[in-house]
């Protein structure tokens, strides 16, 4: 092989790379344009990519950050079991077994296939999408009140959908009988099976026209360069070792807050990230797999070194996760994991805790840190048939040095994602949006103010819904620091038709909903970043015409007298002690 690459020119090498990252291009849109849910053809709640033939993440196109790396988990997980001989042309395999290869929730199905070229493997394509449903106890799946795996849908054991082209209908009978929405699922399958397809035909295509030596050598040239890119960012890095500790606050069971902590070791060679200590599983569905946990942290570990950077195995081989074994970091059967986002982004978030007072340049202060899943099924009021929402929540982003946080961002786990627009919500579900707004409440004060999160709120159009709210950090609020103000939690009431109000919530599991009870959403600001009394005086008295704090709150927390009427201001004592 090192022959090979040294007698391609490196224009040929290029070309061969970019080829690849259009492969995975294609493929992402290939899996959004054809898929039946919302969640995916809206949100984006999937990822699509290339490994090599062992499995080594080439491309991804992802909505979904906390996918990164889950790919080639699958694709090993594939080998693992079937090795290369038991492994044929046409073949796709599907799998989501969280403590093997899957890596998230049942929800989130994986299918690999194998790409051969003169009859040899040379890459994987493969996806990984949120089906709308996969079957078990609630409606939407993931529920955050199961006891074991079993609860929470159809485990796909890393099986073939596909052998040598044909599919085996036993496996789509079972998933047709044992899901809620079977044309949405089936449908969001076939799209994936499309998508992957897409992927073989390009790969193959690219050995035809450049010679699979040459592909080949592109592929551990691209690998390797990852890895030096990636070096060169650890370089500049502050050597140390540097600990955080956080909470999740709850599992749904009633159980918490559960502490996780984290010492985070940066070498010249390493990125070591030691999670020992955290608490162990939990009776609840907020356990998280290593897997799950590696593609979190490989998510924190892109930011702090080059966020722009293309991602393939080769970047993160400087990187190092480490656990104790059965912790609600790297759970093991039969612990639920429906809701396993809530504890794999805390994870996430103790890293960046860490290190946030060392790079004040790349990260911020704390932000929502919660996927804030929402689940609403009922009946259309219109066509009387069974609807279901299942979506994130957006929020705000923390504040850092030299701007304030952002307003109505998903959380670091959820990427380039997006809601699911009104009008669409609207018109597919049995509710109407009252209310679509930046949550103002004056948390996360700063120098710079931490990003304002949202109010959604959903009146529901019949009778007998059912609302299924999983909101972390409603105990915890975000973070601030260098003297900034911690941000808001997260919580939701229950305006009821009657006039009554119930809540604060922050974990509900099939919450009831009558015709026109609003259930209202509500976000967390992130925290804020600096002396709230170093925030400019001007700055001060525009947030004030702006709506985002009150003039009370300008003098309290900022020393900054502005009228209501004019918004003239000036400066308070308090400020010059």
């Amino acid at each position: 092989m090192e022959t090979a690459t040294k007698k391609i020119d490196p224009f040929t090498l290029e070309i061969v790379k970019d080829s690849l990252l259009a492969i995975g291009d294609e493929m992402f849109i290939a899996l959004a344009r054809t898929s039946m849910s919302p969640i995916i053809y809206e949100v984006l709640d999937y990822a699509s990519g290339l490994t090599d033939a062992k499995g080594n993440l080439l491309t991804q196109g992802n909505g979904v950050t906390g996918f990164i790396g889950m790919l080639t988990f699958m694709v090993k997980e594939t080998l693992n079991k079937y090795g290369e001989k038991d492994l044929k042309p046409g073949d796709i395999i599907i799998i989501n077994d969280p403590y093997k290869g899957g890596g998230s929730h049942l929800s989130d199905v994986g299918l690999v296939m194998p790409i051969f070229h003169d009859g040899e493997i040379v890459a994987f394509s493969a996806n990984k999408a949120h089906w709308t449903e996969v079957g078990g106890k609630d409606p939407g799946s993931f529920t955050n009140d199961s006891t074991e795996i079993f609860q929470e849908g159809l485990q796909f054991p890393c099986v073939k959908l596909f052998e040598e082209g044909k599919v085996n209908q036993a496996i789509v009978d079972i998933i047709e009988s044992n899901v809620r929405f079977p044309d949405l699922s089936l449908g969001d399958m076939w799209a994936q099976v499309a998508a992957l397809k897409t992927g073989d035909k390009r790969v193959r295509e690219l050995c035809d026209k450049h010679g699979k030596e040459v592909v080949l050598a592109s592929i551990e040239q691209y690998l390797n360069h990852g890895e030096v890119l990636s070096r060169i960012e650890l370089g500049k890095l502050p050597k140390g070792t540097f600990e955080a500790e956080d909470y999740v606050d709850s599992d749904g069971m009633g159980n918490g807050p559960f502490k996780l902590k984290v010492k985070v070791t940066i070498t010249e060679d390493e990125f070591i990230c030691d999670f020992r200590g955290s608490h162990p599983q939990v009776p609840g569905s907020i356990n998280c797999s290593l897997t799950g946990l590696t593609s979190a942290v490989r998510t924190i570990f892109l930011a702090i070194t080059n966020p722009s950077q293309d991602v393939n195995d080769g970047v993160f081989r400087p990187l190092k996760v480490i656990t104790d074994k059965k912790s609600i970091l790297s759970a093991e059967r039969p612990a639920p994991v429906s809701n396993y986002f809530e504890s794999m982004l805390v994870g996430a978030d103790l890293i960046w805790k860490a290190l946030a007072p060392y790079l004040p340049e790349r990260l911020s202060a704390g932000h929502l840190t919660s996927v804030c899943s929402v689940t609403l099924s009922g009946l259309h009021q219109d066509t009387n048939e069974p609807f279901l929402i299942v979506e994130p929540s957006v929020g705000g982003w923390g504040a850092a040095e030299g701007q304030d946080g952002a307003s109505g961002q998903f959380c670091i786990g959820d990427g380039e994602t997006y809601n699911v627009p009104v009008e669409v919500a609207e018109t597919r579900y049995g509710v109407m949006l009252d209310e679509y707004s930046l949550r103002i409440d004056g948390a996360g004060a700063g120098e710079y103010n931490g990003g304002k999160g949202v109010i959604r709120s959903y009146r529901a159009m019949t009778d007998g819904q059912a609302a299924t709210i999983t909101y972390g950090r409603h105990i915890n609020p975000p973070w601030g620091f260098n003297e900034g103000h911690n941000g808001s939690t997260n919580q939701f009431f229950v305006e009821k038709s009657n006039g009554e109000v119930d809540g604060p919530y922050g974990v509900f599991p099939r919450y009831p909903l009558q015709k026109g009870d609003v259930i209202k959403l509500m976000t967390a600001t992130g925290g804020g970043y600096g002396n709230p009394l170093n925030r400019p005086a001007k700055k001060v008295a525009e947030d004030v015409k702006n709506g985002y704090i009150t003039v009370a709150q300008a003098e309290e927390v900022y020393g900054v007298l502005v009228n209501e009427s004019t918004f003239e201001y000036q400066e308070t004592n308090k400020r010059k002690n």
